[in-house]
């Protein structure tokens, strides 16, 4: 727009945008001349002259990254002449047009007039003849003018970018002299004047001031002003935005300066014009950004700040605030995926909730923990089907829209996975964007770095295109056209919008879709605890007094109180038991899963029929045909889509089972509906069910009916249409299925489908029969059916969903049989069948108290006895399963225990057995599960080798690590596993306390790289034992210097019992050579092979007398006292010898090696063909072992500091254990022989 014609000069407000129509480039080279613009100036003897601070250059882009201007820049196009000033508001739209001019007084009338020079005026310099007085003066000639030729500079666009100030006669002392500059700086080191050309050149590096030019209004009071009128958020984004674009000019510790002291620092910079230029651009942005933000929180209040649980009777919606309880999140790790059902996962799990000392709230999960620097971009949430995600994503939607959290951000954008399934065409990304956002639109930069976004991506579990992140085509422009899943791939590696933030949820299987090294923050929703399912009940339900009955009956039920856990399944059960105890009195109140959904499958076909139809239906048996029609219909789609592995379901797969999308939109209480009014991009509904246990209800529904009306097996994949099964058939096919099941898919559908066959189910179900049912189950056959699986079933998991059937059966005899026995004591007395250990770990689970120990060596049974009990240790703080000849395949349940979750676990004894690195691989996998406890692993003696070294590395740098002692002695680890073990120990995750390698064949090579890692993350370890290796005096030196490091906490260090001689493998090592002592011997015992041979005869021999000798037993002691480690092999013949350890006090007459407490022995006989163990004069026969007890060479360890004393089967040089005895040592022992009469011992020399 063209100015008035006028003389006067124009005012504008500070405020006004005028000089906004392009943004700011702080990061430009200071102008070091006078630039003038691209264009020419147009041919005229009468100079133009500009204000010094004239927004005329305000026309370029705004780039707060550029160099601060220090010359005159001027705009690439010519101002039109506008002699006519313009005085508007401060904030008018109107001064939005013209460049500001804060150099110029304000207009206060029409100032003409015409005055002669006089004595003390200053002439003017372009008048002839008669001068007249000047008014002003020019810069940019310099000359000053008088009122007429003022009048001419304005008129003539080209000299209407020079500067005018009030006039002065010493122009030329206003000039710097070398650039021909006015001097607006002030040179601090050299205490002169300045030029801005001087000042980016021979200044440069000098300390300076702007000044301002006589004349001009106070820049400083303006921005003072300026920046106190900012509301208290500009301002906070004011002082981070300069300190992130012009670090090297302000500083990076803006956010600290006050008002004050960001004005000084801006006029010191960038002078008056560039400081007010970078203050106005701020303003506009972040009016434009607020009204975008604000637009966008009344959008996302209208779309989540209410919620529909179900179909409620009255189809009202509650605000999410008044039934919102919070949950446990929690900072976990990516880790290895249970496949275990969730809701086999959820009943197995602990009494008591267990989580990390400090839950996240759910509004703090972008927030950084102190000490990281990294900030985070992407954030991935993992739980179960019902847990919680999309309500605690609408709850952080809420609460920012509310102005409650995260205020930082500026646009939130929800793109559930469920609707990006239908965006089957190519879109851009930008596009995507305005559709879910249209506020966006706004927005004319959206990769501007003002700009904080966060995209919400829920249930990634239901997408059904697959996420390629090693093939997907590289986008980086938001505006290119790609697929959905392409997009996606890009968006989560940073390829588009990278300063974006991102969360996404998924359940857990899904999880490891995404890689992790795109994820920064992994997060896992752990469900109510017990106090949140009360207060869930409190807040769902208004009646205190029915609340309470309901909590009541829900707690008498151990299964349905666990699967309480799940939020969902509380909004289920409290709509059901709401309604029965309300209703309904207190007859057939649900006591089982099974009853419990198929009275809320009733309950919710009524409240559809009042809905839809205003009728009233109480009585099951009253439902109208379509009704039943329907139901059926969603329950042959329920068991399709079960089979087919689907949670999310369309148009085309209702068709399948006859259904009309608008027939499923009534059905909304059981099947949700989810489907967008915008029709831009789509127009299809999506369906699911509301959780997946009722899917897996209606599907066993489906199954029950179909056998009973039409004697049709629908688990039989090729079946006979003239075939008729019955429902034990149905059943038995139906349990064999989920047997074979490898991730338990159909576990929670066989308990349904057997559930159903129950007569109080069948009533219920009678509506939707054809056919009378009574009489078709036959229930007992069922229950032997289970029974005998349970006896054969090799998986302890799979047995336990077998005794939830038999629950869902109210068949609870193995139960009730293994309860007597433990009540009575006699569970630790009595040898115990795989079936019965199985039974115990079911009732250990279903109780409701947790045990403090588990001891799996305290009950007799089997190696398939002990495997089933392996289970329990879901329900156990310490769980000891030392010396159960345990193997890698034992490894499987105990990991699984291990990631269970809120796993109670927290101490872990597997020491003495052979569970080599493949067993130790899937307990390091468990060991990173977030759910996983655990802070003390006791792994001595396992088999391992370097090989399992990295997986445990990699579970000490997984963050946050819990463990907190690693005892790993007694394998051969070598030099090359504890470099990979150093690897985990120096990541600053790491917060291990107590590292057991005693034992390792480590070298100073091992050792220097356990000094090195201990050097990198020194504020952890506390103790370390490396004795029984080989450190020599380098590793000694380099290990020992870390006790006087002040900066390292390790406090105490093992390195005795050293040498060569230690590096041997396995159990040799500790090898000493032992001797008889020929006056222990009994005389009827001969000596031979350099006392190391002993057989017993008929005739004494010739010994002298001495009081050590035995007089009774035909005995004999080595000659050497043994403490420490030490370990010796004895090979036997003959009929029986006794093998052992005793102290020097034996009775010489009436003792016997194993006769007393200070004394054991191994007994081995060779009319029993097996080994039997005699301690405090008690013989204990170990019959599952005499199998391999044919061998005549047996190992003997003893540990004399630990208080064990181990024997072994030598079986082709490799030592089986056979037993291990735990007592406490005070004196020296000494290796004890008993040899019957025709029998041998000969001490083995060791190599």
């Amino acid at each position: 727009m063209k100015r008035s014609q006028s003389p006067i000069p124009s005012c504008q407000s500070v405020k006004s945008a005028g000089s906004m129509d392009r943004p700011i480039d702080l990061r430009q080279e200071p102008c070091t001349g006078d630039q003038r613009d691209e264009q020419k100036r147009s041919e005229s003897p009468v100079p133009s002259c500009q204000s010094v601070n004239s927004a005329g250059s305000m026309d370029r882009p705004i780039d707060l990254r550029q160099e601060p201007c220090t010359g005159d820049q001027r705009d690439e196009q010519m101002r039109s002449g506008t002699p006519v000033p313009s005085c508007q508001s401060v904030k008018s739209a109107g001064s939005m047009d013209r460049p500001i001019d804060l150099r110029q007084e304000p207009c206060t009338g029409d100032q003409r007039y015409h005055s002669y020079s006089g004595h003390g005026d200053v002439d003017c310099d372009f008048c002839t003849g008669v001068k007249l007085r000047a008014v002003k003066s020019c810069l940019t000639c310099p000359a000053s003018l008088c009122e007429n030729h003022v009048r001419l500079h304005y008129t003539i666009p080209a000299l209407q970018r020079h500067t005018l100030v009030e006039v002065t006669g010493d122009l030329e002392q206003r000039l710097c002299q070398q650039h021909h500059r006015v001097l607006e700086v002030f040179c601090k080191t050299d205490q002169t004047h300045i030029c801005k050309v001087c000042a980016v050149e021979e200044h440069r590096n000098h300390n300076k001031l702007c000044t301002e030019i006589s004349g001009v209004p106070d820049a400083q009071d303006l921005l003072q002003r300026t920046v106190e009128n900012m509301k208290r958020k500009d301002l906070r984004s004011f002082r981070k935005q300069l300190s992130e674009d012009c670090p090297e000019y302000l500083g990076s510790q803006m956010e600290d300066f006050d008002v004050s002291g960001i004005v000084e620092k801006l006029l010191e910079c960038f002078g008056g014009e560039g400081a007010l230029r970078i203050v106005l651009h701020f303003l506009d942005v972040a009016n434009s950004l607020r009204a975008v933000t604000e637009a966008n929180k009344v959008n996302l209040k209208g779309k989540y700040q209410h919620v529909s649980e179900g179909l409620s009777p009255q189809g009202k919606l509650a605000f999410l605030s008044h039934i919102y309880t919070d949950i446990n999140i929690i900072e976990c790790r990516s880790g290895k995926v249970n496949n275990e059902h969730e809701v086999i996962q959820i009943e197995m799990t602990s009494k008591s909730q267990i989580t990390q000392d400090s839950p996240i709230n759910c509004n703090d999960i972008f927030k950084t923990v102190p000490g990281q620097i990294k900030q985070i971009r992407t954030v991935l949430t993992k739980g179960i089907a019902g847990i919680g995600k999309t309500v605690s994503v609408h709850n952080f939607i809420i609460d920012w829209a509310k102005g409650k959290a995260n205020q930082d951000i500026t646009v939130i954008v929800s793109l559930p996975f469920i609707d990006l399934n239908l965006k089957k065409e190519n879109y851009s990304l930008i596009q995507l964007l305005h559709h879910y956002a249209p506020e966006l639109k706004e927005i004319k930069d959206i990769e501007d770095k003002k700009l904080k976004l966060l995209l919400i991506f829920d249930g990634l579990d239901e997408y059904r295109f697959p996420l390629d992140f090693q093939k997907s085509e590289l986008i980086c422009d938001v505006t290119k056209s790609a697929s959905v899943d392409v997009l996606l791939t890009n968006l989560i590696k940073g390829n588009l919008l990278p300063a974006t933030l991102l969360w996404i949820t998924s359940r857990p299987a899904a999880a490891n879709q995404i890689p992790p090294q795109y994820i920064h923050k992994v997060t896992e929703i752990c469900g109510f605890n017990d106090c949140q399912k009360e207060e869930y009940f409190r807040k769902r339900i208004s009646d205190q007094s029915l609340a309470n009955r309901i909590i009541t009956h829900i707690k008498s039920s151990r299964s349905l109180y666990i699967m309480c856990y799940i939020p969902v399944f509380c909004w289920l059960s409290a709509t059901v038991l709401e309604h029965k105890m309300s209703y309904a009195g207190t007859s057939e109140i649900p006591k089982t899963l099974t009853e419990m959904y198929t009275h809320f499958l009733l309950l919710q076909i009524s409240l559809n029929s009042k809905k839809y139809h205003g009728v009233e239906v109480e009585n099951p048996k009253k439902l109208s045909q379509s009704d039943k029609e329907m139901i059926l219909k969603l329950a042959e789609l329920a068991f399709q889509q079960l089979e087919k592995g689907n949670l999310m379901f369309y148009e085309e797969d209702l068709k399948e089972c006859g259904i009309h999308v608008s027939e499923a939109s009534e059905y909304s209480s059981v099947c949700t509906e989810i489907f967008r009014e915008e029709l831009e991009l789509y127009r299809e509904k999506v369906f699911c069910f509301v959780h997946l246990s009722i899917q897996e209800h209606l599907a066993a529904v489906y199954a029950h009916v179909t056998c009973v009306n039409e004697s049709r097996n629908v688990l039989l994949a090729n079946r006979d249409e003239e075939d008729r099964f019955t429902l034990l058939d149905l059943h038995q096919r139906a349990v064999d299925k989920a047997l074979q099941s490898k991730n338990g898919q159909l576990d929670l559908f066989l308990r349904f489908l057997l559930g159903l066959s129950l007569d109080s189910n069948q009533r219920l179900l009678q509506v939707f029969m054809t056919r009378d049912s009574s009489g078709k189950s036959d229930h007992s056959s069922i229950v032997s059916y289970i029974k005998e699986k349970i006896k054969r079933e090799p998986s302890p998991d799979m047995v336990m969903n077998l005794f939830q059937c038999l629950n869902e059966l109210n068949e609870n005899s193995l139960a009730e049989e293994i309860q007597t026995t433990f009540r009575s004591g006699t569970v630790l007395v009595k040898e115990l069948e795989p079936y019965q250990c199985s039974a115990l770990a079911y009732m250990f689970l279903m109780s409701e108290e947790m045990l403090d120990e588990f001891d799996l060596k305290m009950y007799k049974t089997s190696a398939s006895g002990r495997q089933r009990l392996l289970p329990v240790l879901r329900t156990c703080r310490k769980a000891r399963l030392d010396h159960c000849h345990l193997t890698s395949e034992s490894c499987v349940t105990v990991a699984s225990a291990l990631q269970s979750i809120n796993s109670p676990l927290k101490e872990l004894d597997l020491s003495h057995n052979t569970l080599t690195d493949s067993g130790v691989k899937l307990l390091c996998a468990a060991l990173m599960s977030p759910s996983c406890q655990l802070q003390k692993l006791n792994l001595r003696e396992c088999t391992l080798t370097a090989s399992c070294c990295e997986d445990l590395a990699s579970v000490l740098r997984s963050p946050p690590s819990n463990l907190r002692e690693l005892e790993l002695r007694d394998n051969d680890l070598q030099d090359s596993g504890v470099k990979a073990l150093s690897d985990g120990l120096k990541d600053p995750q790491c917060k291990l306390n107590i590292l057991g390698l005693s034992g390792c064949l480590i070298t100073e090579e091992g050792c220097a790289s356990l000094a090195s890692a201990l050097r990198s993350n020194p504020s952890h370890l506390r103790e370390l034992d490396l004795s029984y290796n080989h450190p020599g005096d380098t590793g000694v030196k380099l290990l020992s210097a870390l006790l006087e490091d002040p900066h390292c906490k390790l406090e105490k260090l093992e390195l005795g019992h050293g040498g060569d001689y230690r590096m041997k493998p396995g159990l040799k090592k500790y090898a000493c050579q032992l001797t008889l002592d020929q006056n222990t011997a009994h005389r009827r015992l001969f000596l031979s092979n350099e006392n190391r041979t002993a057989e017993g005869t008929l005739e004494n021999h010739q010994y002298p007398d001495h009081p050590d000798r035995f007089q009774n037993y035909l005995q004999v002691l080595s000659k050497e006292s043994l403490t420490d480690r030490c370990y010796w092999e004895v090979e036997w013949h003959g009929v029986r010898v006794f093998l052992g350890v005793t102290d020097n006090n034996i009775n010489r007459s009436t003792g016997l090696i194993g006769g007393h407490d200070r004394s054991l022995s191994l007994v081995c006989l060779e009319s029993l063909a097996g080994f039997c163990f005699c301690q405090n004069g008690e013989i204990t026969l170990s019959p599952s072992l005499s199998a391999s007890c044919q061998c005549t060479r047996v190992g003997i360890y003893l540990d004399w500091v630990a208080g064990t004393v181990t024997f072994y089967n030598i079986v082709n040089d490799t030592p089986i254990i056979l037993r291990t005895f735990h007592t406490t040592f005070t004196e020296p022992l000494y290796a004890g022989f008993e040899v019957s009469t025709g029998s041998t011992v000969t001490l083995c020399q060791m190599d």
